[in-house]
């Protein structure tokens, strides 16, 4: 037997109630905490959020479930006596989510058991959302719109729920959704006609509580289907955040907000089509600079040297730049950049020119306080140092020369 009462076992409902102080207590990293004779608080279980609100002047942040030595009141602001009376109050429109998030998961687990046996391993209420995990092994958007119209169907009907305290061979004898892993006396919520099930939590008296159900998102997540809802509440805020989302997103195309995706999906291929000039051009423009930058090269022994560093390049652009440079025979490119915070080198010769890149390229890293490699032929790096910068590529160069000046 416990030693609290637990109120909201029979009346979800119940927000103000009347208590007394059992004992002073704290949590495991030292918070002050109470344990009452009564309480209409539920504490954090069932994959649902702890209730908040006050006892007296005291704030309640937390209520954790010790099982049967009760409910444990984590409190802040101030302080109660022990064996003093002190009235509750629950956060009414915390509780509310959560009564609309924990009714809307029973009557969506129940909607993919009917259609697709498909029962609910986990549940999880997080603050804006909930997620349960299901044994739905071909998730397909019809199947969840199926199971999302069907639970709305349930919760525009309005079925009562009901509460039902029985044996667990009684519970044996009762269509239950998952068997239970409780002993002893177990309370069964049912909804009419549709649902019962095994569950500790907050519920609606009436499924139109719930007022309704849609689902965010879905995914494949450890051999299960993951499926991210909202209810209640919940859903009307997140309508309203997706049709603002959705409304400046028109706005851009000055049409209206149903017309948006089209013009999108229109705008990105348009984007993909001039990305790929753009592409085009920028290749040209490269083999034109990589011929201006060979025309200036230093000629060492055999080979060409270009060691060069270049303003608003990135690494992508510098090593396009330097495979054209390597495409003339006996070329070595030492090209670098920087944003300001960082510096980007990149090494590379022909085929028949001489030297290391990947050693060079280490020794320059080292010097800039970064890292970076490659092979032989080609190697990428840079580091934060970029006042090392073209002492680094200097040495690189003399490093190149060293072996033909021998």
């Amino acid at each position: 037997m416990s030693i609290t009462e637990r109120l909201y076992y029979t009346d979800s409902h119940l927000a103000v109630f009347d208590a007394r102080v059992v004992r002073l207590s704290e949590t495991a990293d030292m918070r002050p905490a109470v344990l009452l004779d009564r309480t209409a608080f539920y504490p954090t279980g069932d994959g649902q959020l702890s209730d908040t609100g006050t006892l007296d002047s005291a704030r309640v942040v937390e209520c954790i479930d010790m099982e049967d030595a009760g409910v444990l009141h984590v409190i802040e602001g101030a302080t109660l006596a022990e064996g003093a009376a002190v009235q509750g109050r629950v956060d009414w429109s915390r509780r509310l989510d959560h009564i609309q998030q924990h009714t809307g998961q029973h009557i969506l687990s129940q909607a993919f058991v009917q259609l697709f046996d498909a029962p609910t391993h986990s549940f999880r209420m997080m603050e804006t959302a909930s997620e349960i995990d299901l044994e739905l092994p071909e998730p397909s958007l019809e199947r969840i719109e199926q199971a999302v119209d069907l639970a709305n169907r349930i919760i525009w009907e309005d079925r009562p729920l009901k509460i039902h305290q029985v044996t667990p061979e009684a519970a044996a004898r009762l269509p239950l959704r998952r068997d239970s892993a409780r002993t002893g006396e177990l309370r069964i919520i049912e909804i009419e006609g549709f649902d019962f099930n095994a569950c500790g939590g907050t519920h609606a008296r009436h499924t139109g509580e719930v007022g309704l159900l849609a689902v965010r998102d879905w995914q494949r997540a450890k051999g299960m289907t993951r499926i991210e809802f909202v209810a209640g509440g919940r859903a009307l805020s997140d309508y309203r955040r997706a049709h603002h989302t959705a409304r400046a997103v028109a706005a851009h195309f000055s049409a209206p907000r149903d017309d948006a995706p089209a013009l999108v999906e229109r705008t990105l291929e348009e984007n993909r089509r001039l990305a790929r000039h753009v592409r085009t051009l920028e290749e040209i423009a490269i083999r034109v600079e990589a011929e201006e930058l060979i025309a200036t090269a230093q000629i060492i022994g055999d080979a060409r040297l270009v060691a060069r560093i270049l303003e608003g390049r990135d690494a992508d652009s510098l090593k396009r730049l330097a495979l054209a440079l390597i495409e003339r025979p006996s070329t070595i490119a030492l090209l670098g950049s920087h944003d300001g915070e960082t510096a980007r080198i990149v090494f590379a010769r022909a085929a028949d020119a001489p030297g290391d890149m990947n050693a060079l390229m280490r020794e320059a890293c080292a010097l800039l306080g970064g890292r970076g490699g490659g092979r032989p032929d080609m190697a990428q790096g840079g580091g934060p140092q970029i006042e090392r910068f073209a002492d680094a590529l200097d040495i690189a160069a003399r490093r190149v020369a060293l072996p033909t000046q021998r």
